[in-house]
């Protein structure tokens, strides 16, 4: 799988206040975002600036074999900048952690841990996929750049993010949709920062609430029997 990621020189997003709590309120929907499928990007190092992947050879991207209809690797979806759109079949073998994200919420200092453990374990067949969403409290009301410039600047994030869409109805991305309808992952996104768990195999292991940390030892030890799993 070859995952490129550009950096491009940007200053960063001035921080929101957050408006919530430890506690998460119900998930109101702004409408604005319209549902779009999601990205991709290996771990390349942190530069100074944003996370816009844009890369011809990785465009030309072909599922190979064709991934079985209702799978995982058959979703798609924008990436960060809507530079292309990227197949969920270009993580096909890796185990995935698919986190909705927020750039002025009370759980947005998780990008830290999400990074840290993006480098621990991506050599080893492990990614993270990020989807802004503004669907929370509008807490991600930036453009895609903004939110480029605002994760790198401040978190050094190098892992695949993806356009900002809608995570709940009526508008959501057909990968939420989809990781919904898996078993045990049912209902509706709480907050900013719920979290999803694939197997090698597309398969979803486990979901998480906002107040999981990425470096919880519960989802860690999940990651690391997951990756030791048989592809």
């Amino acid at each position: 799988m070859k995952l490129r990621t550009l950096i491009a020189s940007l200053s960063p997003l001035a921080l929101l206040a957050c408006s919530t709590s430890d506690t998460q309120p119900a998930p109101a929907v702004d409408g604005t975002d319209s549902a779009v499928p999601a990205d991709a990007a290996s771990p390349p190092a942190p530069k100074d600036a944003a996370i816009f992947q844009d890369d011809a050879a990785d465009a030309a991207f072909v599922c190979n074999p064709a991934a079985p209809a209702g799978s995982f690797y058959a979703l798609s979806s924008p990436d960060l900048g809507q530079t292309r759109t990227v197949s969920m079949c270009e993580y096909r073998g890796d185990v995935v952690l698919v986190v909705n994200v927020a750039s002025a919420c009370g759980y947005t200092p998780q990008y830290k841990p999400l990074q840290a453990v993006f480098e621990k374990y991506g050599s080893k067949g492990f990614t993270i996929l990020g989807f802004p969403c503004n669907q929370f409290g509008a807490q991600e009301p930036g453009s895609d750049k903004d939110i480029s410039t605002f994760c790198t600047a401040e978190y050094g994030i190098t892992f695949p993010m993806f356009t900002k869409s809608n995570v709940n109805p009526p508008t959501e991305n057909p990968i939420y949709s989809w990781l919904k309808a898996q078993p045990g992952g049912a209902g509706a996104i709480s907050w900013n920062f719920n979290k999803f768990l694939l197997s090698r195999k597309g398969v979803l292991i486990k979901r998480y609430d906002s107040t999981v940390t990425p470096d919880d030892p519960s989802l860690t030890a999940d990651i690391e029997a997951a990756i030791a799993a048989a592809k």
